[in-house]
């Protein structure tokens, strides 16, 4: 298969898309017309298997499990107690409760793994009480939508799962390798948020007892529990990625019932838009895999490997290519189709020229982050624009983003420099 035609399939396929069509039709309707073409009738005869193989990965089990986690403490109330409990903590720092917006959507995103649901259940808490003490909307909106953006890179994370399935790599070193770049661009964020608030007037009441502030902090300690019987249950050996999610769901079950919010109704409500998610999420997966045997069949990846291998590009010049493919898909297309789309080309591409893919997954995930932010297909812009109060414009959270898009880029610049602030604890743990 030439490169030509590569470029040519692929630009069809993206217009398509914008014309709205559903990602995995367009997928699965390519991959089959392909392989027809190619190899004729007895290919897609083959795609039976395919299918049953993928219904049957166990790996992929974990996804309803987490998105189960995550709706469980969503609907609980526990993002509610874990703001009210930052927000005394960080009510000292100049931009006050910007910090807790972005405290609490890092908490909240190493137990949900959606980007999503992080953005849409601290922008639903934080909104009235930000509007209430005067805060500038735009900067609000902003940090909200960054803020969420941590939820598909500090583990567990959905989009992870999904790019170690694709890419046959450790979830466990995957999950580990976002600990560290999760960690420092929460911290990049509230340092941009104090050096643009340094000098103004602190609106917040600091004179909450030391005590007070104590007692409060037992609101973050069901995000914590959770993150560690995750986390820890992997590193340990003690599970796999799917009981260890399974783990997450029963601790989740439990401070639910402790918070006495467990109901049928309650329940009924969690399992309903589970369902829902992952039907979405396996679907897509699904119509990706077959389009990846007509992909494989076809020597598609061998033929862009072979044409980047002639281009004669070092590591860095193929990576800033690839910020800047991805920054421009980014503005039209969703996480979870930018990921199923450009993997199964990219990843031979960058082994091919010494990059390590695990390191390579947290770099996707950054660059799915900025397309979380950039208009005009921003989904967290569109969320956290959803919750605001006034129903101004839509241009407030686009205005608020910039800064953090500008941030993100600097940052996946920085890992690209120093590849070992993703790759240091994969190593020592997994070696």
């Amino acid at each position: 298969m030439s490169v030509t035609a590569i470029f040519i399939a692929f630009a069809i396929m993206l217009s398509i898309m914008l014309l709205g069509m559903p990602i995995a039709a367009i997928m699965a309707f390519t991959g089959i017309i392909a392989g027809v073409l190619a190899f004729g009738w007895p290919l897609v005869e083959s795609m039976g298997a395919v299918i049953w193989g993928v219904q049957n990965e166990n790996l992929l089990t974990a996804i309803p499990l987490f998105i189960l986690l995550g709706e469980l403490l969503l609907r609980s109330g526990i993002a509610d107690r874990m703001y009210g409990a930052l927000s005394l903590w960080f009510a000292r720092l100049p931009g006050g409760l910007l910090h807790t917006n972005i405290g609490c959507c890092a908490l909240f995103s190493a137990t949900s793994g959606s980007s999503v649901a992080t953005a849409a259940t601290i922008g639903t808490v934080a909104m009235p009480t930000l509007d209430k003490r005067g805060y500038d909307t735009s900067k609000s909106l902003g940090s909200l939508a960054a803020g969420g953006t941590l939820g598909i890179l500090i583990p567990p994370s959905v989009n992870l799962l999904v790019y170690g399935s694709m890419a046959e790599q450790s979830i466990g070193q995957l999950f580990v390798a976002g600990i560290i770049p999760g960690i420092l661009l929460t911290l990049s964020f509230m340092a941009y948020i104090a050096f643009a608030n340094w000098g103004s007037r602190n609106t917040e009441d600091v004179s909450v007892p030391l005590a007070e502030k104590i007692k409060a902090l037992t609101a973050v300690v069901p995000p914590m529990v959770i993150f560690a019987i995750v986390m820890g249950s992997i590193y340990l050996g003690i599970a796999t990625p799917t009981e260890s999610a399974a783990l997450g769901v029963t601790t989740a079950l439990i401070f639910v019932i402790a918070h006495g919010r467990l109901s049928i109704d309650f329940l009924n409500r969690c399992f309903i838009q589970t369902a829902k998610t992952t039907g979405m999420v396996l679907l897509i997966i699904t119509s990706a895999f077959v389009l990846n045997v007509t992909l494989s069949l076809t020597g598609a990846a061998q033929a862009m490997t072979t044409w980047i291998a002639s281009l004669g590009l070092s590591v860095t010049a193929l990576l800033l290519v690839l910020i800047v493919f991805y920054l421009i898909l980014g503005m039209f297309m969703d996480v979870l189709s930018m990921q199923v789309l450009t993997i199964p080309i990219a990843v031979p591409v960058i082994v091919a020229a010494g990059i390590d893919p695990i390191w390579f997954g947290i770099f996707v995930v950054l660059m799915c982050e900025l397309g979380l932010i950039t208009p005009p297909v921003g989904m967290n812009l569109y969320v956290v624009h959803g919750v605001r109060l006034d129903g101004g414009p839509f241009m407030d959270a686009v205005k608020g983003a910039v800064p953090y898009v500008i941030i993100m880029l600097v940052f996946t610049l920085l890992l690209i420099a120093f590849p070992d602030l993703v790759l240091f604890l994969p190593r020592a743990m997994y070696q």
